[in-house]
């Protein structure tokens, strides 16, 4: 078989081209289920990014990330923290779990952004840090709650 330069240019775009795709929040969500392992419930959301090769991600994997993150505080603001409001017993309890597992979810799209930034030669030690202790914070609060009910809520939200 004869490679052509019109054919490496192709492989090499496919190569370098996102492993996302658009998902709505619903297919997303981690906020349901049982608190405890929110931590690797949302690294297996995105366990299609290379780790070994954050230098290489593609833009559209960037964008993806960010509107993670973006719904994610769309889904704390409009749907969790009303619902909380309005609930009281387990009933909140469990939904203040769900809430819990839904910033894991956004905050490890943030992290795994700067992640990439910082490979591809960002200056963002500083708000890596700062996630990171926002991450710990809230991975921790998961964890004290484990085996207990988590209440996931409908949104209708999707990814870019």
């Amino acid at each position: 078989m004869r490679l052509t330069l019109s054919f490496l240019a192709t492989y090499v775009a496919l190569a370098q081209a996102g492993v996302f795709f658009q998902q709505t929040y619903n297919e997303i969500s981690i906020s349901g289920g049982v608190a405890g392992n929110a931590q690797n419930e949302a690294m297996a959301v995105f366990n299609a990014l290379d780790l070994d090769n954050l230098a290489n991600v593609d833009q559209a994997d960037m964008e993806f990330l960010d509107s993670v993150n973006q719904i994610c505080n769309d889904v704390e603001t409009e749907a969790f923290n009303p619902s909380i409001d309005a609930a009281a017993g387990e009933t909140a309890d469990a939904l203040q779990r769900g809430k819990i597992k839904n910033k894991v979810l956004k905050i490890t799209a943030t992290i795994l952004k700067l992640m990439v930034q910082a490979a591809q030669g960002g200056d963002v030690e500083e708000r890596l840090g700062e996630e990171q202790a926002k991450l710990n914070n809230n991975v921790q609060q998961d964890e004290n709650e484990a085996g207990k009910m988590s209440t996931f809520l409908s949104f209708d939200a999707a990814t870019n």
